[in-house]
């Protein structure tokens, strides 16, 4: 990470780089350095002045309530130095930080309310953008989006959450995911408004020098300058910076005389005392940038007028004893109203600013956090098999329909829930199943042959499944390096599998993530962060498993943001039916969960199928890191069997016999039979039902070497298409050859 050593002014007018620096961008480098408390570095600010015109200066706001009156400063500085200024009006980020309870209809009020008061105040607007973010990022999301997830990737949750005093919280409190996708969202701000200065205050310093680091991190050569403002503390003893919640607080652009002096008459300000007293920051960081002095009126007596011209005067003043707390408060008092007296104006005849105003005053200040829970919410009972012929809601089952439900429902290990189930088919011809895969290296069996099975029960029955293959989340897990064509050069792959496994493609849509989500960006992030900010990070750690991951392991930003996304899927695809594996669980349920908070009816059907184990004794997975552990779908007959041979197939034991499971999940589907040839122990022999082959091998009467030859059999009748496949057709030959190629990673 970046060190956080700031350069001092150099007297000097030559550039590390040996750029001779003129008098003219001197003057401007001076102007545009006294905006910031900090800048990192002066070089860089010196070395931008010299070499471009008129340099990017990005600020923003959440717009969450009344404007204090730090808010007013520095634009004019920063146009006066020849600086564009974009002004990034934060809709989406006050509504991922639940900022007047998420309601976006009053964010955008408050946000305009915000620019009629820079026009009121004296914005020069010449060289100013108002950018509302939920506009831009909507208007080029196949630009940005792709950026948020790579900054997302690049960074651990740990790195993230060092960022949240850019939402005045810390690391240690009750986070929601929002929160995470909000610091990568500001980073990614940077680069997408293409600013070359970061003028923004010193809490947001940290998001900031992560954009530095990016910058490292993607070799990009000109980092944004970081130029940070102080940050007015609140009016009142120990209170560190000013709060729309608390109006006593701080000084509000559209307070009545009466009101500003009322305030600045309780506010701290002990004699003799300079450090911590928030009525000299008001004169440091207001008074003097707007008038250039400070005129303090008193009687003769006690010193008679006087006007400063720098704080220096003023603190030497005040810390003898010269200049009385009550002076300096009616001096200040009479300046403030002054500055603000244009806005309250513009504010009592203007109708359109009379109007903001009085619905900006009726909103409650809120921030709602996320509500903690160590389960999930909903309930994770399953309806077991039934045998009754019509659902809980009393509607009637057609024999038609409950042989749909029969086909469909032999798919899932599991069920959520069994009525809905029934209910869907009886009422929808055809609904629409949602399967997917993040493209990541060669395909198991499982995801050949068990997929090709499930998805013609499913076109069989009526549905119409939609194949996400999840590019983007492949990238965000990190899987071939994050390598985006790689990563579709292995998606091709997975079609022309499908397509030589026999899969019915009548009614099955392939779905690239990337694709779809740019094409329907505006629908979909939206709803990405409505569901990262109505949950708290702990239930999105506890989706882990979705990605191969445990809540314990060091996970990267973009593993928080994954599990939100896919939840987003099984909406924006319309599914009805989630037809994932049991790994996939929890995101499911996080998607009912999502539902029953926002209040909609038809919750998607979780339908999840069995995971195979690996061949090898205790590999609960099958692995494509290690060949040993699984059958890829364009084994030649030899290693087919030489992985049989060598699978772990305990005699009489079924739990835990990958085998056994191989021929349950894969054989019996495919072939509706398990064919036994054995010469010495006890002849060939056709079962129909894995029950049969349970209390056969159990007993001893199916030896574990007439098992394994019939399993490789089987597998290799089922696989010869598809080699064949592979070895006929060019491009299925080329996608082969890359996809072995590629090394798996993670």
């Amino acid at each position: 990470m970046e060190t956080l050593s700031i350069n001092s002014p150099t007297k000097d007018s030559t550039l590390p780089s040996g750029l001779q620096i003129s008098e003219e961008v001197e003057k401007r480098y001076n102007v545009v350095k006294s905006v910031g408390e900090q800048c990192i570095h002066d070089d860089e600010l010196k070395d931008l002045l010299a070499k471009k015109a008129a340099p990017v200066c990005y600020d923003g706001f959440e717009p969450s309530g009344r404007m204090h009156i730090a808010q007013i400063l520095n634009v004019n500085k920063l146009t006066s130095a020849g600086c564009r200024v974009k002004i990034w009006i934060a809709d989406w980020f006050a509504y991922m930080n639940n900022k007047l309870g998420g309601d976006l209809k009053k964010i955008r009020v408050v946000g305009e309310y915000y620019k009629e008061i820079f026009q009121a105040a004296g914005m020069n607007s010449e060289n100013v953008e108002f950018l509302w973010s939920s506009d831009e990022i909507n208007a080029r999301g196949d630009e940005y989006w792709p950026l948020v997830m790579d900054i997302a990737c690049r960074n651990s949750l740990a790195q993230i959450k060092r960022c949240m005093p850019i939402m005045g919280l810390s690391e240690t409190e009750e986070l929601s995911a929002a929160h995470i996708l909000y610091v990568c969202m500001q980073c990614a701000d940077t680069f997408f408004l293409e600013a070359d200065i970061c003028q923004l205050g010193m809490d947001q310093q940290t998001v900031n020098l992560l954009a530095r680091d990016y910058c490292d991190a993607v070799k990009r050569g000109n980092k944004p300058v970081i130029l940070s403002h102080h940050m007015l503390p609140g009016l009142q003893q120990g209170q560190k910076k000013m709060s729309k919640s608390d109006p006593s607080s701080a000084i509000f652009m559209e307070d009545e005389e009466a009101e500003v002096n009322v305030k600045i008459k309780k506010a701290y300000c002990p004699p003799d005392i300079v450090e911590g007293n928030p009525c000299l920051e008001y004169v440091k960081y207001i008074i003097l940038p707007w008038f250039s002095e400070f005129t303090v009126e008193r009687d003769d007596k006690y010193g008679g007028n006087r006007t400063f011209k720098s704080f220096e005067d003023i603190a030497a003043d005040y810390e003898s004893g010269e200049l009385h707390p009550k002076d300096l408060k009616d001096a200040l008092s009479k300046a403030l109203n002054k500055i603000l007296q244009p806005v309250r104006d513009h504010f009592k005849t203007n109708s359109r600013a009379k109007n903001l105003l009085k619905q900006v005053k009726g909103y409650k200040i809120t921030r709602v956090m996320p509500t903690a829970s160590s389960t999930d919410k909903e309930d994770l009972s399953v309806n077991t098999s039934s045998a009754a012929s019509s659902s809980d809601t009393g509607l009637q089952v057609s024999e038609e329909a409950e042989m749909k439900y029969k086909t469909v429902r032999s798919i899932g290990e599991e069920c959520i829930q069994e009525d809905e189930l029934k209910n869907l088919l009886a009422k929808k011809p055809a609904p629409i199943c949602y399967d997917g895969f993040e493209p990541s290296g060669r395909m198991h069996i499982a995801q050949g042959v068990m997929k090709v099975t499930n998805v013609n029960k499913l076109t069989s029955a009526g549905c119409q499944v939609k194949i996400w293959i999840a590019d983007w989340f492949a990238q965000l897990n990190n899987k071939l390096g994050g390598d985006l064509e790689r990563i579709r050069v292995v998606g091709e792959y997975f079609k022309e599998i499908w397509q030589a496994g026999g899969m019915n493609n009548d009614k099955v849509a392939f779905l690239w993530a990337s694709d779809e989500i740019n094409g329907k960006g505006n629908k979909y992030w939206p709803l990405v962060m409505d569901i990262a900010r109505r949950n708290n990070l702990r239930r999105i750690l506890r989706c882990g498993q979705i990605m191969g991951r445990s809540e314990t392991e060091v996970l990267s930003a973009a593993q928080i943001l994954y599990p939100c996304m896919q939840c987003a899927d099984i909406f924006l695809l319309e599914a009805d039916i989630c037809q994932l594996g049991m790994d996939q669980r929890k995101v499911n349920m996080l998607a009912r969960e999502y539902c029953a908070d926002i209040k909609r009816k038809n919750k998607p059907i979780i339908l999840s199928h069995h995971m195979l184990p690996g061949l090898q004794q205790g590999q609960e997975k099958m692995s494509k890191s290690d060949p040993s552990s699984a059958i890829f779908m364009e084994d030649e007959e030899a290693d087919v069997n030489e992985k049989i041979n060598k699978a772990y197939c305990p005699p009489k034991t079924v739990e835990g016999n990958p085998c056994l499971e191989y021929v349950k999940y894969i054989v019996l589907p495919r072939f509706n039979e398990f064919k036994v040839e054995s010469e010495k122990n006890g002849g060939n022999k056709t079962f129909k039902s894995f029950e049969d082959i349970v209390a056969d091998y159990e007993s001893g009467e199916l030896h574990p070497e007439d098992l394994k030859k019939a399993l490789m059999k089987a597998l290799n009748i089922t696989l010869q298409p598809v080699r064949d496949h592979f070895k006929t057709n060019e491009r299925a030959k080329n996608l082969l050859e890359q996809v072995k190629a590629f090394r798996v990673t993670r």
